[in-house]
């Protein structure tokens, strides 16, 4: 997602129209438990090497990495019904995206040098650059790309008649009065900033990381989303979780990947 795209590349959109006929008989929406930050994820990333799933019952979002993961289980998500495969957003679109935020910058000199940013090669790397030391602008920026892949989130849904229900979430006992209503919901708050923030700052420590370490990067992280995937099917059919029987990842399969 670093090349800035050429004239010749599709613009893309949310919902793409191939024909005139008449639409099918309506089918009924499913309820798919979304899982917003991670479908988010999956319709930024739009690398060739990145094939990210939807599990339509628990919601889940599945990222497989070619050279990364087990060819026989990208095989198998691919071909498994209960997946479904997620459109990224085009480069082009994304382009299109910082193109349109720009004007919003309110300093002169920064909109200068994020129109320089933008041309040419490498253009997504060096508009992040600049914003990395603006952290307003920044976060505005975080915002305003939210907000577009949102809007191609919900066109996709709805394009597979996908209705998002809210995930299931730990029972949290009844406040007594507002002030205990607010104090409970403070810890969960903070949490989900957290979690962004989180986000944010490995996305940009990835950008500073060579071939090798990203690809430690990636099995490592790969690793975590197929123990969670298993957790939750484990869950889902009534075995209980076990936190301190988790496995993780030995020495040597993280040498492995890092040789890779």
């Amino acid at each position: 997602m670093d090349n800035a795209p050429t004239p010749a590349e599709p613009s893309g959109s949310p919902v793409a129209t191939t024909s005139s006929a008449p639409p099918p008989e309506e089918a009924p929406l499913r309820d798919v438990p979304i899982d917003w930050e991670a479908l988010e994820d999956a319709f930024e990333n739009n690398a060739p090497e990145v094939h990210s799933y939807l599990q339509l019952s628990t919601g889940e979002v599945i990222r497989v990495v070619d050279g990364v993961a087990d060819p026989q289980m990208h095989a198998r998500i691919a071909a498994d019904p209960s997946y479904l495969r997620v459109d990224p957003v085009s480069s082009r679109e994304q382009y299109r995206w910082m193109e349109r935020f720009i004007p919003l910058v309110e300093s002169t000199e920064l909109r200068g040098r994020l129109n320089q940013a933008i041309d040419g090669k490498g253009a997504f790397r060096r508009f992040k650059d600049v914003l990395m030391t603006h952290v307003e602008e920044r976060e505005r920026w975080f915002t305003y790309r939210s907000e577009r892949l949102r809007t191609f989130m919900d066109a996709w849904l709805a394009a597979h008649k996908l209705r998002a229900v809210p995930r299931p979430a730990w029972s949290v006992a009844p406040a007594e009065s507002p002030a205990d209503e607010a104090q409970a919901a403070a810890p969960r708050e903070h949490k989900r900033r957290g979690a962004e923030a989180a986000r944010r700052a490995i996305r940009d420590a990835a950008e500073s990381l060579g071939p090798r370490d990203l690809e430690a990067l990636l099995a490592f992280a790969e690793f975590l989303r197929a123990r969670r995937v298993a957790q939750a099917a484990r869950a889902s059919e009534g075995e209980p979780a076990d936190e301190d029987a988790r496995p993780s990842p030995s020495d040597q399969e993280l040498d492995a990947a890092e040789d890779r």
